[in-house]
């Protein structure tokens, strides 16, 4: 019975135990096959999910991308001799913070900042102490000299972490007056990068900021290459034989300038705040474009262009504005060809019929003085009047035939108070007023003395110098404005193939008849044979034709005003070989009434192929020539 008892015993207790056994396999089991599926699960989301993103964040790790910059386009003047913008050579210096041996820092970047001319706390600046342990380049100083890196290469034991790379800077090989049409580039600007990034602009591009470099920056911008070196985890280089890929070259820009003619305009205008366009009717082509004071674009390859740019912004003559384009006044009596156009094509009133000046007009509560002349220029018909500048004239026809509506639709006729559509990235479409606008801006009603102001180009209207070079452009085409550019033609780098040429188009046409505009070109003529313009603009060898004006401006001393001259010639010559020049002297400048006389001085040197010199004496106003300190 003993033997029976245990046998059961023991049976029963090795089957527990067994029991035990199976169960703990069976746990194992299942505890290897979760951490099988976990780790499957984690494997598939790895290589499968998250696949593309980790590898796309290796190939970032196993590679060190540089950007090799591409230089820009070239910029040439019409006759493609020589450019006017180059890319010269130079140097920036990088630092690997992570290559300095630990404690060395601050001994690495005190000689450095001594090699670049700068302190230790301009190093530290780029460098700030959470990003002493990386290995990624970053810029110290752009614009580098040849002597300067040849300093650092003999001294580069001393140096660890230094590097220098090659880094084109823009150089401005024709500043003055051409500075506004060029305009400068500059390192893109968080605002810039936000609006233009998927266009392939990057953090570190440059960019043209105004002028030509910002207008046709695509263009001018070529494309970047690439250098591809293998590297660790690390940053550390893996493989000394890098991957290249060249940039390519921006396209060069050939302009419709013609840098003599905008020299000539440039000393023809002298150092006086002011604008001065030279302007081919016929094709809308600007052949010369100057504004006063002007700047130059070079001092923004500095370290300091930032504070070059605050000097320029808070200069008094404000010399970073294009005045030909962007700054506008009132058109005085060049306004009157407008006006005369308006009442020979609505026949308000006839030419031949004379109105009697006495110098002086009233008006309800108001005098209107007539300051050409006082006591009066007596009796004048449309032609004598616009000859001899009459307001009273006008004041009465503009008041009595025409009226505001009438005269405010030829002014738009002509392009006022509209964009004329040039090749800049910036400018003024000025103003022509309306009897409702006043209403609308000022809650008063449109009165007869706002359309007497109106019609000696005074009051609200104003223009651009652009804009009146255009009326007498229209006037030559008899009937046409083409759109005013500045480019000319874009070429291949290298092979300098013209690629594209730009054709002259229509920005308005007039449907008033052609027998009108013959009979306003013989009337500004006049103007210059027996007119206000007789002697400023008398030219023994070339035909002129056009119109002066002075424009009072509220705030200027006395005796100080606006000085215009709207011109154009030879005369007698087919439209193609005419030219166009408007001129405005600011009132803040000494009154010398210069505008008609350094118009005079453009053609006399533009059309006998003269320079200033040479044209002042032909001109014989050797005795007008002042010495002047520049302004700025």
């Amino acid at each position: 019975m003993d033997n029976l008892y245990t046998r059961d015993f023991n049976d029963e207790e090795e089957s527990g135990l067994s029991l035990n056994k199976t169960l703990k396999i069976s746990f194992l089991s299942l505890l290897i096959t979760i951490t099988f599926v976990v780790y499957g699960i984690k494997l598939y989301s790895l290589q499968v999910v998250e696949g593309k993103n980790y590898r796309e964040r290796s190939q970032k790790i196993s590679s060190q991308v540089k950007t090799i910059p591409a230089n820009r386009g070239e910029i040439f003047d019409r006759n493609a001799s020589l450019p006017l913008v180059i890319n010269t050579d130079s140097f920036a210096v990088d630092l690997i913070p992570a290559e300095i041996p630990e404690g060395y820092y601050d001994t690495v970047s005190a000689k450095l900042a001594s090699y670049l001319g700068i302190t230790k706390k301009d190093v530290d600046k780029k460098v700030p102490s959470y990003l002493r342990s990386s290995y990624n380049s970053i810029e110290i100083r752009a614009n580098v000299p040849f002597s300067t890196i040849s300093s650092i290469a003999e001294n580069l034991n001393d140096l660890p972490g230094v590097s220098w790379r090659s880094k084109p800077i823009r150089n401005y090989v024709e500043t003055g007056s051409i500075s506004h049409i060029i305009g400068y580039v500059g390192d893109i600007t968080k605002e810039e990068i936000n609006v233009m990034y998927n266009q392939g602009y990057k953090a570190n591009s440059i960019v043209g900021k105004t002028g030509i470099e910002k207008q046709y920056d695509k263009f001018l911008q070529g494309e970047p290459g690439r250098e591809s070196r293998t590297i660790d985890a690390r940053g550390h280089i893996i493989s000394d034989v890098p991957i290249v890929i060249p940039p390519k070259p921006g396209k060069n820009l050939v302009l419709t300038i013609d840098l003599r003619i905008q020299e000539l305009a440039e000393k023809a205008l002298g150092e006086r705040v002011g604008a001065a366009v030279v302007l081919k009717p016929s094709s809308g082509e600007v052949l010369a474009m100057v504004s006063y004071p002007f700047y130059d674009q070079n001092l923004f390859n500095s370290e300091d262009a930032s504070s070059e740019f605050a000097r320029l912004s808070t200069s008094p003559n404000q010399p970073l504005i294009n005045r030909a384009v962007n700054a506008t006044y009132p058109p005085a009596s060049t306004f009157k060809a407008i006006m005369t156009t308006a009442i020979l094509a609505e026949n308000a009133i006839s030419p031949d019929k004379k109105i009697e000046c006495t110098g002086r007009i009233v008006h309800g509560q108001q005098r209107f003085t007539c300051h050409i002349k006082y006591p009066g220029h007596g009796y004048l018909d449309l032609k004598n009047s616009l000859a001899q500048s009459c307001d009273i004239y006008y004041w009465i026809v503009g008041r009595d035939n025409l009226g505001v509506d009438k005269i405010a639709s030829y002014s738009k006729e002509f392009g006022f108070g509209q964009s004329l559509g040039i090749d800049l990235p910036a400018q003024q479409t000025g103003f022509v007023p309306t009897s409702q606008w006043k209403e609308r801006r000022f809650h008063e009603k449109w009165t007869d003395g706002d359309t007497m102001n109106m019609s000696i180009g005074q009051g609200y209207t104003l223009v651009t110098p652009l804009h009146v070079a255009n009326m007498i452009a229209m006037i030559c085409n008899e009937g046409v404005i083409y759109t005013p550019h500045l480019l000319k033609e874009i070429r291949e780098p290298g092979t300098n193939e013209t690629i594209q040429n730009i054709e002259r188009t229509v920005l308005h046409k007039s449907n008033i008849d052609a027998s009108i505009w013959k009979e306003v070109q013989n009337d500004l003529r006049y103007v210059i044979t027996d007119g206000t313009a007789q002697y400023p603009m008398n030219n023994k060898k070339f035909q002129l034709a056009g119109k002066t004006g002075t424009a009072e401006v509220n705030g200027v001393e006395e005796n100080h005003w606006h000085s215009w001259m709207a011109a154009y010639g030879p005369f007698d010559a087919p439209v193609e070989e005419q030219y166009v020049i408007a001129v405005i002297v600011e009132a803040v400048n000494d009154w010398e009434w210069w505008a008609p006389y350094a118009t005079n001085i453009i053609f006399q040197g533009m059309l006998a192929n003269q320079s200033y010199e040479q044209a002042v004496k032909e001109l014989g106003f050797n005795y007008l020539i002042k010495t002047r300190t520049r302004q700025e």
